[in-house]
């Protein structure tokens, strides 16, 4: 049996071609009931109804406390589906991290609902600044140090400005996610050159998740979430400084703290989560649960930076992926089969 580490997708994974993805997925119909039931509760959309909708919205289904939510049980649904491989660690990105902690058993499936709706909420109401993402890697995703370091002297400069707010939310692979407020935002989008045809990119309804901004939320979240919620993991769970979190092992109230603390004001190196997982764990799978596809790319250009098996380029990965393959996409149907047996009830 092949072993595997589990890694659950953050915001901006729900998209259009994702709508459905609970109908044709999320198995344990009781359990979704008791989710949709809980934001009716709340006086929000259930995720049958935003599942369901006839067409998908970039306003409503991108929202922070529908967007959340959404993938949570994307999330869940994929991880229970899991046959035919042991997983030996889990992690995430982002508010994957949430996820990753229900599907290690940190947080029950409930528990783990009620930390990322309400995390989800209180992100949405604040909407305190947003994100922007760009690469310092090109098209082969080789390595070049020198240029996120220059990167990163830029944004520091930005923030040095009065009224301009600018620090790394993410190091995701590849690319930088940064999180400040529209000055900062915008006079970075005016000092690098557009990329790739896409790059710089704004995040659409996404806010300064992972900086100083986002105190607040993490203030209001202790409040709400009480430490009981939380209790030892069945997995380790690898978090976004790259530490792991060990079944019998850990305090809950310290895992507590971080998750609400640490984890929404610091910055989510998910790069170097990526890298523990490999180094630490060794698998012979990555497994990227759905909703989505987009962070294939980041995970594998976190091994490449990590120089695992060698790799030092796309090329390099492609080859890998072709001869061995090591990542699985569940947002893809022929590589979700890869790793499941169907969709059970």
């Amino acid at each position: 049996m092949k072993t595997a580490v589990v890694i659950c997708p953050g915001r901006g994974t729900y998209t259009k071609t994702e709508l459905g993805y609970l109908k044709r997925h999320f198995r344990d119909r009781a359990l979704l009931a008791d989710f949709d039931e809980r934001r009716r509760q709340a006086g929000q959309d259930s995720l049958t109804d935003l599942d369901g909708a006839a067409a998908y919205s970039v306003a409503r289904h991108t929202r922070g406390d529908n967007a959340s939510a959404l993938i949570y049980a994307s999330t869940l649904a994929d991880f229970r589906a899991l046959e035919g491989v042991r997983v030996v660690a889990v992690t995430g990105n982002s508010m994957g991290w949430y996820s990753a902690l229900a599907c290690g058993g940190a947080l029950t499936a409930e528990a783990g609902f009620e930390v990322v709706n309400t995390m989800g909420t209180l992100m949405q109401k604040s909407l305190i600044g947003g994100q922007v993402i760009y690469p310092f890697v090109d098209d082969d995703w080789v390595a070049n140090p020198a240029r996120k370091s220059d990167l990163m002297a830029m944004v520091a400069q930005i923030a040095a400005r009065p009224g301009h707010d600018l620090a790394l939310s993410i190091d995701l692979g590849g690319m930088l996610v940064l999180g400040g407020n529209e000055a900062g935002i915008a006079a970075f989008e005016a000092a690098v050159p557009p990329v790739q045809g896409r790059f710089p990119m704004r995040l659409a309804n996404h806010a300064a998740f992972h900086t100083p901004l986002q105190a607040p939320v993490a203030a209001e979240g202790r409040a709400a979430l009480p430490k009981t919620l939380f209790r030892q993991p069945h997995h380790p769970m690898i978090d976004g400084r790259g530490h792991v979190w060990w079944p019998g092992g850990c305090d809950p109230s310290v895992l507590w703290d971080y998750t609400l603390g640490h984890q929404v004001v610091e910055p989510y190196d998910f790069t170097a989560a990526i890298r523990t997982a490999a180094r630490e764990f060794a698998p012979d799978l990555f497994i990227v649960t759905g909703p989505g596809t987009t962070l294939g790319g980041a995970v594998a250009q976190s091994l490449i930076l990590s120089g695992w098996h060698g790799m030092g380029s796309k090329a390099d990965f492609q080859t890998q992926q072709k001869t061995a393959p090591m990542l699985v996409s569940m947002g893809m149907e022929d590589q979700r089969a890869t790793v499941t047996k169907g969709d059970k009830t």
